[in-house]
């Protein structure tokens, strides 16, 4: 069977993500196909309220891991019931930046919480719309950090809950991708997100190529 048309970007902070989501958009839609281009956690109103309570809102501050969980897992039962499985039955591609594999990570390897209790909620959030490629944008730790505070200094930036973790925290996530990949190497690909935007871009692009036979 075929894989799903269904490609989801993960990493950590700053590793690029949206850029190299746009530019994959970009070179899907020359072929004539309708991309469909999505986030998590939003994509849809009432998902987009939950991430902006996760993210932004001074109410989410010291929410407890718990918590933390069920609100992404709501707004991805709402994603893939009204946004993302639609898109597939139509034929399209879906794009989408971060999906379940961020819970796995974030609130599994980051969070500390149970794996199995992860797993079995994430499940029934996702249905049967599983990705047919995960993209790891693999970005050092310190290097993240870096561009995260140049991203402070040229734009006015509202302040990121996630993003203000301590820094074993995104150690954990870090090697939580790493071993997402080896358990699921069929599905997940880390792409090095060290050099030039246009070497991930070629990076990216020939793992797409080679999945879904492009």
């Amino acid at each position: 069977m075929a894989p799903a048309r269904f490609i989801t970007f993960e990493g950590g902070e700053a590793a690029g993500k949206s850029t190299q989501i746009e530019r994959l958009a970009t070179k899907l839609r020359e072929s004539g196909d309708e991309v469909l281009v999505t986030r998590e956690p939003g994509g849809t109103p009432l998902g987009e309220q939950i991430r902006h309570l996760l993210k932004h809102a001074p109410e989410g501050q010291g929410m407890s891991p718990k918590t933390e969980l069920l609100l992404f897992l709501a707004s991805r039962a709402e994603l893939v019931r009204k946004v993302i499985g639609p898109a597939l039955d139509r034929g399209a591609w879906v794009l989408c930046d971060r999906f379940m594999d961020s819970t796995t990570v974030y609130q599994g390897a980051g969070r500390q919480l149970p794996h199995e209790v992860v797993d079995r909620l994430n499940a029934v959030a996702v249905g049967v719309r599983l990705p047919g490629l995960t993209l790891v944008l693999d970005l050092d730790p310190e290097q993240a950090r870096a561009r995260l505070l140049q991203r402070a200094g040229n734009i006015a930036t509202v302040a990121d809950r996630m993003e203000e973790q301590p820094a074993d925290f995104f150690e954990r996530v870090r090697q939580g991708y790493t071993d997402l990949a080896a358990a699921h190497p069929d599905r997940v690909k880390i792409v090095s997100a060290r050099g030039s935007v246009e070497e991930t871009e070629t990076a990216i692009w020939n793992q797409v190529a080679q999945t879904f036979g492009l």
